[in-house]
């Protein structure tokens, strides 16, 4: 076997290894594509000049910029702005609520990242659930799916179109300009929403959400203080060994302030209570007046200029379901072993996952991206745990932009930057380039927002599978791949291609992340087209719109992950009312793209 073919055979096992990780989900893709990427320059695959080649591809770096343009409509309240007249607009009724989320989420994620579009809006709508006694799970698979129906009409409304054209590009094909696929994207979008709006509606479950495994008696929680007095027989005790303080009882102690200062340094569970040591704990009014009435504890009171006595107002507690976000420094650790209470006095009530509510034994549970907390607390720490940016909370919908003056100019930066490269003006890279630029500089969103806006794990994933998909080029992997599908179906013409090109694309897709079968699937296709002797613009189309349109699972692309915990959706739900819409979407996309990019 000569060293060439050793060579691709290496790359083929990488990659196999590569998709099985991801699949399994042991590591996190970012560092699985980049550890891929450094065996292959170890083997000698990869040289030097070959890292040249990757980092030097604009996609990256124009993703990047798109993600800060997108962060700057957000923080100067544009989406807010929007999202907050939603329930007004939508009324009180489901199929009037589908069309005017359509009509604003798939505008909205045409010209931005469609997942903070996706994270404004699910407390919108979960708090219109609530209010008009809608099941979220009828609201939020929609949401997801619009949005990524939006992503589809423009080339800067997902990532995966700007990574296709990227590497067509560097490849020697014509570039793609900004609103070249918008025609089959509209026709995405129009056919989309007719069928959630006809169909989808009627096939999505009613599931109740994390939050309805809460007791009728404890939807009113409060939180109070005690003081452990001087000859209290409780000192020198376990905070945990006083009976009235255990979880079993349904009062549990949040915060201990010792001195004058929260005790910090010790779990609250291995507290030894010395006099005078004041507990903050939450419970239910009987549960109130119940500590009240106990021996070794005093309630905290003060005292009017008349000499009565008067408790201490007490503060309700907060009930919120949050989302474990795609950044979370949760992500990995059990609940035990975040601390959550110890560091911010909120209880973790209850964690839902893959459509299962766990109201018990879930402590030990790894946390993972998309799972959905029930968080008990009172309001300011859970505004202090909100601040951290650890959760999504599904039950605050004010206004989180600090920048409100400056909504009219970040939406002029993004017209301009549109205008800039659809015209010509300005390739798409730098045009975005300098739009992140001057939203920073223009106070639109400030330098650290902006490196917080870009999701660095993306573009990390994004080089090191560019590695791989060059070191298949480079290897002959992709030719041999082409010629073997060309071979076997050359008699069928380039239509059976094409659908064979687009279905395999979608599939791959729902089981891992989308930028990584568009980086792979993009020199195939051009391979593949060089070997019929036709343009390979279709199938670089199609791998587009394939790797896109992601419905099937809630795996396959991350605002799915975000609706299914928080709709308390089952994986079946996905493929339920998924799977008729792609198949509706493959046949579609076979009889317009031949049409307008001809063979």
């Amino acid at each position: 076997m000569s060293g060439e073919k050793i060579q691709m055979f290496v790359t083929f096992a990488v990659l196999a290894g590569v998709f099985a990780i991801f699949i399994k989900e042991w590591l996190p893709n970012d560092l699985v594509a980049l550890g891929a990427l450094s065996v292959l320059l170890l083997v000698g695959i990869l040289n030097e000049q070959d890292l040249g080649t990757i980092f030097s591809n604009s996609a990256p770096m124009t993703i990047g910029a798109m993600f800060i343009l997108g962060e700057a409509l957000t923080r100067t309240g544009v989406i807010d702005w929007i999202a907050q007249r939603f329930e007004k607009w939508a009324g009180g009724s489901l199929s009037r609520a589908i069309i005017i989320l359509a009509l604003i989420v798939i505008p909205l994620s045409a010209f931005m990242n469609n997942t903070p579009v996706v994270i404004v809006f699910l407390p919108v709508l979960m708090a219109f659930a609530r209010s008009t006694g809608l099941k979220a799970s009828k609201l939020l698979i929609p949401l997801s799916f619009l949005s990524i129906l939006g992503g589809t009409i423009t080339l800067i409304g997902t990532s995966t179109n700007l990574l296709v054209s990227g590497l067509s590009k560097q490849q020697g094909q014509p570039a793609f300009g900004i609103f070249e696929i918008s025609g089959l994207g509209i026709v995405y979008a129009i056919i989309g929403s007719l069928y959630i709006y006809f169909i989808g509606q009627r096939l999505l479950p009613e599931r109740d959400t994390v939050s309805s495994l809460l007791d009728a008696e404890d939807t009113r929680k409060f939180s109070s203080a005690v003081e452990i007095p001087e000859d209290s027989p409780l000192i020198g005790k376990r905070l945990i060994e006083h009976p009235l303080f255990s979880s079993r009882k349904r009062t549990i102690v949040y915060e201990v302030i010792r001195y004058g200062r929260r005790v910090e340094d010790t779990p609250l569970d291995a507290i030894i209570l010395q006099p005078r040591d004041v507990l903050w704990f939450r419970g239910t009014s009987k549960k109130l007046a119940e500590i009240q009435g106990h021996d070794g504890v005093e309630m905290i009171h003060r005292r009017k200029g008349s000499g009565e006595e008067e408790a201490v107002e007490t503060e309700e507690v907060k009930t919120v379901e949050a989302i474990i976000g795609q950044q979370s420094p949760l992500i990995g650790k059990s609940v035990k072993e975040s601390n959550i209470r110890r560091r911010y006095g909120i209880v973790v009530a209850a964690v839902h996952r893959q459509g299962v509510n766990l109201s018990e034994g879930y402590r030990d549970i790894r946390l993972a991206f998309g799972d959905t907390l029930l968080l008990e607390g009172p309001v300011h720490n859970i505004v202090r745990l909100n601040k951290e940016g650890s959760f999504l909370s599904l039950n605050e919908t004010v206004i989180r932009s600090r920048m409100k003056s400056k909504m009219t100019l970040a939406i002029g930066i993004l017209a301009a930057v549109v205008i800039a490269a659809a015209t010509g003006i300005l390739s798409i890279t730098s045009a975005a380039i300098i739009g992140a630029v001057a939203a920073v500089m223009t106070g639109c969103l400030d330098i650290r927002d902006a490196y917080n806006a870009v999701e660095w794990n993306v573009l990390f994933l994004i080089y090191g599978m560019l590695g791989i998909g060059l070191a298949m080029e480079k290897t002959g992997g992709a030719e041999w791949i082409a010629s073997g599908v060309v071979g076997s179906m050359s008699q069928l013409g380039p239509l059976p291609i094409l659908a064979g090109i687009y279905l395999l694309t979608f599939i791959l897709t729902e089981l891992v992340t989308n930028n990584a079968v568009a980086i792979l699937m993009t020199p195939i296709a051009i391979s593949v087209a060089m070997s019929l002797d036709v343009d390979p613009r279709p199938f670089l189309v199609a791998i587009m719109f394939a790797a896109s349109a992601s419905f099937i699972t809630p795996i396959g692309y991350q605002t799915n992950t975000y609706v299914y915990g928080a709709g308390g959706y089952k994986f079946g739900d996905f493929i339920k009312v998924g799977l008729p819409l792609s198949l509706i979407l493959w046949v579609t996309a076979m009889l317009l793209i031949p049409r307008l990019w001809p063979f």
